[in-house]
């Protein structure tokens, strides 16, 4: 992917003058019937209402006849093309009166034909240009990565190109449309009257030479606000990023004080552009006013000496109508070009080419493996305080290795490890691997033999799964959507179109034999393995009892499923265990379930109805008033708010109460201030209030909670409001709920729930602990332990995987590194979080990954005894070689 050309137009030009050009074609072609509109006003007055046809006693006029009338200063006289036909006055002015109104309907034709490829053509372009800036962002080189800031970066891609693709259709289509439209319009005046063009001309002028000179300042406030725009995009992600450090040295009060004078200076930069911008457009309507009083007085004049008859004047305001607008529309596209050209030359800055690493041609063979000694001579790394360039000692290192790379009292050796790693490129120098130069492999066949895990794992929002197979997408191959052909035959067409890939995340990305695995399954198989081997083994199980239920009733593991339920169900109660769970029974509420779950009895189909949402379902709100339990559950939601408004009255935010009370967010708290303070005197709420106050009693559990809000007659109505609701839920096809069922699996709750067919009582001391234990033999007498903790690969890691801990993240990273099976794996650091460090990774490794060279940077004392210490130095500075530690 090249860098983008230096100029807006020569972008435009390089990518989209195929389409420009077919579009100005067809505004040319559309000229004449545009003319003929401007010309048939003055033939309608003058032929038909005042009879100039029929002057001379004659019965009948010509129609559709062909003549051109050339003006005086073009020598006069007529050239007449066909003779039309022969019709009455009547005929004629209806004649005439059709043919007007049949060319307004092909010129609006050709307007929304060309409107219409001018926007396709603008988001085709504005597609294109965003993929090459997402492109050109993956060859940031470090120096950039280090410079700008991410939100800057992403607030141009979504943002600030809007407006450059917008211009692209725009950019020669509305000059030639535009500039066409007012030249024929000008050049029928002229022909006319030629005074009363010159007059039309000298304003035309005017307004096309004076506006854009006034119009450079706001261009220029606009680029100042638009640079200040993007650093306070900068700033507000810098906060957001820091939040936690903001809140905990009480800076909030010094960040708003900051954030509202970049505001204030925003505002003040658009007030300026206002002022100047009005005062413009002021005097553009004042010209363009000017111009008819011209037109009435002069004309007049003309008319009354006979000079210019009355319908060529109404020809001439009629053709004047069509003049102003598309001046102002040209006015309007020169000032969007000035000001589109500012921000595409800001954008080009940003991705310029200095800041991107040289463009590589995608790999279409495996790389070489990367095996022999690993030798190091001349190497040179640029110094991150900026300093003098590092030289790094000669070095030279037998691979296969586990080796721990050291260099005390410096980060030499981390800064080494990204230089393998093609993180840090090395200003000078040779790094090989046998004779194979790693300094001249592509990253994309670097990426596949070399794998580096850092300090700080970095994971994407998605499952376990998708973390772990990231590193394995290296390309696609034609898949399911190739077969659907109409579909994949438009994907492709508008792909190529705007140089964008052909491939989708539909296409199987993932080559299992490559990996040596037959298929999907053995590769998850392997995943299972490898976290299990770094201690992931308990937590995948606790993922997958979290998990929905994959499987049916119908299907083998679901009947074992089915059968451990019941085998717990008989120990429990023999082991006199049977109050620790409380089973959902159709006839009873669950004080461990929600209300909504006990309002339900079972899980909502559409998600729709999960959440917050169901409480403004009408179908849910009518069941509800049906059984009478619509204004008193909202009336408990009113006490359960009043509750909690008093409970977190005090508390700083993150207080552990929050995580408790987990019915409402603290940046809801001032809302439900406001709604209760807004309740009536009669206690009666309106229809708003009360979804809002309903949705806060919708998932409230009295164990949890504990607010005394849930009588035992409240609970016995919600019961008897199960058939009201499920009926008004279910809908025509009768499944719009999920029904708890002690003989099948409910695939919309969780394992642990379809195990236990009921829930945990918390309230209980120690017994979810025995509760799990239990379950655990059950799931292993039933050998359905390896189907939970594959299922555990469907956990959602959030945003940069903070539902995990950092010992969980480091062990993913590390084993999305593994399944690439690199030929060497650096670790900076990412194994210090897992239990036994390094020595639990160099276990990890045996006995399948004997070809894997092994470099850890380590620091004082964190080296594994079974891992050879290499010391990394600089030039000159004392090395002592240590021999190799064996196990």
């Amino acid at each position: 992917m090249r860098a983008l050309e230096p100029k807006l137009f020569g972008y435009i030009w390089r990518y989209s003058r195929r389409d420009q050009l077919a579009i100005c074609i067809v505004v040319l072609a559309s000229l004449p019937f545009y003319f003929a509109s401007l010309d048939l006003p003055r033939r309608i007055v003058n032929d038909a209402i005042t009879g100039k046809a029929f002057e001379k006693g004659n019965s009948t006029a010509s129609f559709l006849d062909l003549t051109v009338h050339w003006p005086r200063w073009l020598g006069g006289g007529e050239s007449q093309l066909f003779s039309g036909f022969s019709v009455g006055r009547t005929e004629l002015l209806l004649g005439l009166s059709g043919l007007f109104l049949a060319l307004v309907l092909i010129n609006g034709a050709f307007k929304f034909w060309i409107n219409l490829q001018k926007g396709v053509l603008g988001e085709r372009m504005l597609r294109r240009l965003r993929f090459q800036l997402f492109s050109l962002m993956l060859r940031f080189n470090p120096e950039t990565q280090g410079e700008v800031k991410a939100s800057e970066t992403a607030t141009i891609i979504r943002d600030e190109v809007e407006p450059i693709g917008s211009f692209i259709g725009d950019a020669i289509v509305v000059p030639v449309f535009l500039g066409t439209q007012a030249a024929t319009a000008l050049a029928f005046i002229l022909m006319q009257n030629v005074w009363l063009g010159l007059v039309a001309g000298g304003m035309v002028g005017v307004q096309m030479v004076v506006i854009p000179r006034l119009r450079r300042e706001i261009i220029r406030l606009s680029r100042r606000r638009q640079l200040a725009s993007r650093n306070f995009a900068g700033r507000v992600g810098e906060v957001l990023e820091g939040l936690e450090t903001v809140t905990a040295n009480g800076a909030g009060r010094w960040e708003r004080a900051e954030i509202g004078g970049r505001l204030h200076g925003l505002y003040d930069l658009r007030l300026r552009i206002y002022r100047r911008k009005f005062a413009v457009k002021y005097l553009n309507n004042l010209l363009a006013q000017v111009t008819p009083f011209l037109f009435y007085a002069i004309g007049g004049l003309f008319a009354l000496k006979g000079e210019l008859d009355i319908g060529q004047l109404v020809a001439v305001l009629a053709a004047y109508r069509d003049l102003p607008p598309p001046l102002k529309e040209l006015i309007d596209w020169d000032q969007q070009r000035l000001d589109v050209e500012v921000k595409y030359e800001t954008v080009a800055a940003h991705f310029a080419p200095h800041r991107l690493r040289p463009a590589e041609p995608p790999m279409e063979s495996e790389p070489p493996h990367l095996a022999g000694p690993l030798t190091v001579e001349g190497l040179s790394l640029r110094d991150p305080q900026g300093g003098r360039a590092i030289e790094v000692a000669d070095l030279s290192l037998s691979l296969p290795a586990r080796a721990a790379l050291v260099s005390p009292g410096s980060g030499l050796a981390r800064q080494f490890a990204q230089a393998i790693a093609g993180l840090v490129p090395p200003l000078s120098g040779a790094l090989r691997a046998g004779s194979q130069d790693i300094l001249a492999l592509p990253a994309e066949a670097r990426a596949r033999r070399i794998a580096y895990c850092g300090p700080v794992p970095v994971l994407f929002p998605g499952s376990l799964r998708d973390n772990l197979l990231y590193g394995l997408r290296w390309r696609a191959r034609p898949g399911v959507l190739q077969r659907q052909l109409g579909r994949r035959d438009r994907y492709l067409a508008e792909a190529l179109r705007t140089g964008n890939p052909v491939e989708t995340i539909d296409d199987p990305w993932i080559d299992c034999a490559a990996l040596g695995v037959p298929d999907a399954a053995a590769l998850d198989a392997r995943m299972l393995d490898l976290l299990g081997r770094l201690g992931m083994e308990d937590d995948l199980y606790r993922f997958g009892l979290q998990a929905l239920s994959s499987v049916t009733h119908d299907t083998p593991a679901g009947t074992r499923m089915i059968q451990a339920r019941a085998y717990l169900r008989r120990h429990f109660a023999e082991a006199g265990m049977a109050g620790l769970v409380i089973p959902f029974s159709r006839g009873s509420y669950n004080p461990q379930a929600t209300v909504a779950e006990n309002l339900l009895f079972g899980v909502p189909r559409d998600p729709r109805l999960k959440g917050p949402a169901l409480a403004t379902d009408p179908r849910f709100r009518a069941a509800l008033a049906r059984a009478g339990l619509l204004d008193d559950l909202a009336a408990m939601g009113v006490r359960l708010a009043r509750g909690l408004i008093e409970i977190f009255r005090d508390l700083p935010p993150g207080h552990p109460l929050f995580r408790r009370f987990s019915l409402i967010d603290p940046d809801e708290l001032p809302d439900l201030t406001q709604r209760l303070a807004g309740i009536r005197s009669d206690g009666r709420l309106s229809q708003g209030d009360n979804e809002t106050f309903l949705a806060l009693t919708l998932p409230y559990i009295e164990p949890r909670q504990r607010l005394g809000l849930l009588t035992p007659a409240m609970q016995n109505r919600i019961v008897g409001a199960r058939f009201f609701v499920q009926e008004a839920l279910q809908g025509p096809d009768g499944h719009g709920i999920e029904p708890y069922d002690p003989a099948r699996i409910n695939p919309l709750a969780s394992v642990l729930d379809n195990l236990l067919f009921g829930r945990i009582d918390v309230a209980r001391m120690h017994g979810e602990v025995e509760i799990q234990r239990q379950v655990l033999a059950a799931v292993r007498a039933f050998d359905l332990e390896a189907r939970i903790r594959r299922r555990g690969l469907e956990f959602a890691v959030g945003n940069r995987g903070r539902h995990l801990t950092p010992r969980q993240r480091a062990a993913v990273d590390l084993v999305r590194a593994l399944l690439r099976r690199p030929d060497i794996l650096l670790v900076d650091g990412a194994a210090a979080p897992l239990e036994g460090g390094l020595e639990r990774l160099v276990a990890a490794l045996e006995p399948d990954f004997a070809e894997t060279s092994l470099l850890a940077v380590a620091g004082p004392g964190e080296a594994a005894p079974s891992l050879e210490r290499v010391t990394v130095a600089r030039t000159g500075e004392a090395r002592q070689a240590e021999p190799a530690l064996t196990t």
